[in-house]
């Protein structure tokens, strides 16, 4: 057995990863998929572009499992996260556990294009029209076909490792 000095897990300097922390952006979960076959995962690379219709583009690792149910079912659903979601986040992030699955943590509601949280800020979600990849990561982009805003919670934001409050 060989003894290192360095962590195990430590990231090697990416100038790209740090500059991204720095953004910092609101925290989702975007799901596809319904009853026992559906994903989900956190994320801040989204975008909102408005039009008509409007679109979501969101960056997610091309070999998760929410590409795959994204895959099959051809639509997405992104549900934004309060203060209180913060545990559901790193659930869904894969930093938690998630004792019997991540969609039983939360009130979760099932529309056309996929699970959405019940009680968070607000939900978009649409038919997927395109996929391209992007550097390392997989853009989904969606038609915003239903949006839901709730003005009485506020947004949970994420910035250089740590949630904050909007």
């Amino acid at each position: 057995m060989t003894i290192h000095t360095e962590h195990p897990f430590a990231q090697p300097e990416d100038p790209v990863r740090r500059f991204r922390g720095r953004l910092g952006g609101t925290v989702a979960v975007v799901c596809a998929g319904s009853g026992a076959v559906r994903a989900g995962l956190t994320v801040t690379s989204l975008v909102v572009a408005h039009g008509d219709p409007g679109h979501l583009l969101v960056l997610v690792d091309p070999d998760c499992d929410l590409a795959d149910a994204v895959e099959d079912t051809g639509a997405l659903a992104v549900s934004l996260l309060a203060w209180e979601h913060r545990d559901l986040a790193d659930a869904f992030a894969g930093q938690a556990p998630a004792p019997g699955g991540m969609f039983r943590l939360g009130t979760w509601e099932q529309t056309e294009w996929g699970p959405v949280l019940a009680d968070g800020p607000g939900w978009a979600a649409g038919p997927v029209v395109g996929r391209t990849q992007v550097g390392w990561s997989l853009q989904l982009d969606a038609e915003v076909a239903r949006t839901v805003v709730r003005d009485e919670a506020e947004p949970l934001l994420h910035r250089r490792g740590r949630y904050h409050r909007a």
